[in-house]
């Protein structure tokens, strides 16, 4: 068998671990981080002060078993969330209905294995009673509205795994019975922010995600609580920065993702959202140690094809250097290019490039001393995305030439 680690966000490598998993001679282990903040996970990170799951759980849905003769029930389950102008008292009522009975329907979603939901019973159990407390702390009613079943349900496998993110993911996992692992970055349960060139502070996750705008993010941190937004805004520029460097948190990789680099034999660095799902991942201490040091294996760096909102200007260069910087930032080593990626995948465009498409700046290309191969990976059916199988192709290729 082959292990192939991705480093990915949530729906970043949505085009390539299907075809990944797909391939019976590969081991898949995809490493996401936990900070998202948005919609539900962000309720469920205020009440429980816990990790985000939803990045998380979005590669787990990819990896659901079909062959499960419960496939249908467990993908419904993973992509159910609650109507938004969902009452409060409906929402628990439904959940307490299911977890004090022996129902095997939960949501009008009924299963034929009897492990699952006993299962799910006993973590909505742990979510119940630990939101009862928490709302009498808070003074608030937790809101389910647009809130994913799943969110609740990791809440509780938090809850009844000691509070361990990475522990309660191995649950799941195993629960589920997927087709591969999915292992959060780190264990600690810290707040994204970004800092932009224009001095302008985005103090969440989400707020970096649902950028719209040209200037770029100057940097990004890891904090161990939200900044008070009014506090913060009236600082000079200098200040920020200071505060920001002083707070920022170095976290920790998780035991088993640093397992996971080790032992790999392809480690791919996958397209996705930059700042809000790639560059906290490059962060963590230990994980570009791990990537160095293990000098068997094949490491690819997957160039976006199309721009996104929070890297609209970005050239080919740009994201390779991005991924350089921050990963040398977890750690006083000075990793040269070639300790971390192996080569690049840059695509050629067969369509007509316009401005949704990152430009291929080749000078600066030509500059940068990791092999380049610049072919078409673009999807004929969605433009602008990674066709999961051209990707897997090129892959082989190399490991089956040079790695093998």
């Amino acid at each position: 068998m082959i292990n192939v680690v991705v480093l990915n966000g949530g729906r970043g490598a949505g085009s390539l671990i299907p075809t990944l998993l797909d391939n019976s001679s590969l081991n898949v282990t995809s490493i996401v981080n936990a900070y998202d903040d948005g919609k539900s996970t962000g309720e469920i990170r205020r009440f429980f002060e816990m990790l985000g799951p939803s990045d998380i759980r979005k590669v787990q849905e990819l990896m659901l078993p079909m062959e499960d003769a419960d496939y249908k029930s467990n993908l419904s389950i993973f992509q159910y969330r609650f109507p938004l102008d969902q009452n409060y008292d409906e929402a628990l009522k439904i959940i307490n209905e299911f977890a004090s009975t022996d129902s095997k329907s939960l949501l009008g979603i009924s299963f034929l294995s009897n492990t699952i939901p006993t299962q799910l019973r006993i973590y909505l159990k742990e979510f119940v009673a630990a939101l009862s407390i928490l709302e009498n702390l808070k003074g608030t009613k937790f809101i389910f509205s647009d809130c994913s079943i799943m969110n609740c349900i990791y809440a509780g496998a938090f809850i009844f795994h000691k509070r361990n993110i990475e522990d309660a993911t191995l649950a799941i996992e195993k629960l589920f019975n997927l087709r591969g692992e999915v292992i959060p970055t780190s264990i600690e349960n810290k707040k994204l922010a970004a800092l932009r060139e224009n001095g302008e502070m985005l103090y969440s996750e989400a707020e970096i995600v649902e950028l719209r705008s040209n200037v770029r993010i100057e940097k990004i941190y890891l904090l161990d609580e939200i900044i008070d937004r009014k506090a913060f805004d009236g600082l000079e520029l200098s200040h920020k920065k200071q505060y920001l460097d002083q707070h920022h948190c170095y976290v920790a990789i998780s035991s088993r993702a640093k397992i996971a680099l080790q032992k790999a034999d392809i480690i791919i660095y996958s397209a996705g959202t930059q700042h809000s799902s790639l560059y906290p991942t490059y962060l963590s201490v230990g994980l570009a140690q791990a990537i160095a040091d293990n000098h068997k294996a094949l490491k690819v760096f997957v160039t976006n094809i199309g721009a996104d909102y929070e890297t609209p200007s970005y050239k080919a260069s740009d994201y390779i250097k991005g991924a350089y910087r921050y990963l040398k930032l977890s750690d006083q080593r000075n990793y040269s290019l070639s300790d971390l990626f192996s080569v690049n995948l840059v695509n050629n465009s067969q369509n007509s490039p316009d401005e949704s498409y990152v430009q291929f700046d080749k000078d600066e290309m030509d500059k940068i001393s990791v092999p380049l191969i610049h072919d078409s990976f673009e999807s004929s059916e969605f433009r602008g995305k990674h066709d999961g199988k051209k990707l897997l192709s090129a892959l082989l290729k190399l490991y089956e030439s040079s790695y093998k």
